[in-house]
């Protein structure tokens, strides 16, 4: 009987990887014949899990959603993952999900081992949450955008921009992009025949969903690239180009990707796409890093940085 649990254990975590297995695979894997397999997922089908079968050469076994929630199986880096996940969530930046985050966690927590339970209260006793981080986002409307995004549901919602102008919005949405405290939903506008990023706080869904539509090919070919462009560099009113003497790796640690876009040049230097509110911020911006850089765009940022250098070289003359 304990062989026979620990292998419907074994069989149940195999399927929750959310990919189809053959009846010969599963038997492989778990040194038994597809008839002991089969009879393994009718018990499980009896304790309330829907294990989906596919007949033919191509078909197999998968795991599906049921009408309640099954116990979940969950290695050590999972468990571990999940609850300082959790813990992170208890102050995120999702309406209402301080309390439930805190409440799932509560009953994780009381089934983790001893060995667990001390990794999760040491990562979590070096996390520092900040506080007055900006708006949050209603998780229906997180969930219905998600929603749209998998299964290629043209939506309409209505929109407050940058200056409060209200609109009403038609777009293919493609993907939900966090940055910080910030979420994003990437989609074609289909108005304005051009990608598009909107700040998930200032939309609201106008339901039912539209017809479904074919993917278009993403912007810049990552949708997390394409909001990080913009809210690191086209928002801004001034916005430079530079090549900075360090590697893209080690820039990127320094740069946030709401901050600026690096891209790799070769081994040794890279390319910084940031934006400021004034040159003087932009300029002081980069050169806080401490790592040589060149100016190339915009021109009038070239001539600024120049005759700043000189003002600042004036006002702190060489003592003789």
């Amino acid at each position: 009987m304990l062989e026979t649990s620990a292998r419907l254990l074994r069989l149940l975590s195999l399927l929750q990887t959310h990919r189809e297995w053959s009846g010969a695979d599963l038997a492989e894997r778990l040194s038994v014949t597809t008839r002991t397999v089969r009879r393994d997922i009718e018990k499980l089908r009896t304790l309330g899990y829907p294990v989906h079968a596919t007949a033919g050469t191509a078909g197999g076994y998968r795991l599906g959603a049921g009408a309640a929630l099954p116990p979940l199986l969950l290695d050590d880096d999972e468990a571990v993952a999940v609850a300082v996940g959790l813990r992170t969530a208890a102050t995120g930046s999702v309406t209402g999900i301080e309390e439930t985050s805190v409440r799932a966690l509560a009953k994780l927590e009381q089934v983790l081992p001893a060995r667990l339970r001390r990794r999760v209260v040491g990562l979590e006793s070096m996390l520092v949450p900040l506080a007055g981080g900006g708006p949050t986002v209603d998780p229906e409307v997180l969930v219905t955008l998600a929603a749209a995004c998998r299964d290629h549901h043209r939506l309409r919602f209505d929109y407050r921009d940058r200056a409060d102008v209200a609109s009403t919005r038609i777009c293919e949405p493609h993907r939900l992009v966090a940055s910080g405290r910030r979420w994003y939903l990437v989609a074609f506008d289909v108005e304005r025949h051009d990608w598009r990023t909107y700040r998930v706080d200032r939309l609201t869904p106008i339901l039912p969903t539209g017809p479904r539509f074919v993917p278009r090919t993403p912007p810049e070919g990552d949708a997390a690239a394409f909001v990080s462009k913009g809210v690191a560099f086209e928002v801004y009113p001034f916005r430079g180009r530079f090549v900075l003497e360090a590697p893209a790796e080690a820039v990127r640690e320094r740069v946030p990707p709401d901050t600026g876009v690096v891209n790799a040049l070769d081994g040794h230097r890279c390319e910084l796409l940031t934006g400021a509110r004034s040159m003087l911020a932009l300029a002081a911006h980069v050169a806080d890093m401490g790592i040589p850089f060149t100016v190339v765009d915009p021109p009038e940022l070239v001539e600024y940085v120049r005759e700043l250098g000189g003002r600042l070289v004036a006002a702190a003359p060489i003592s003789g």
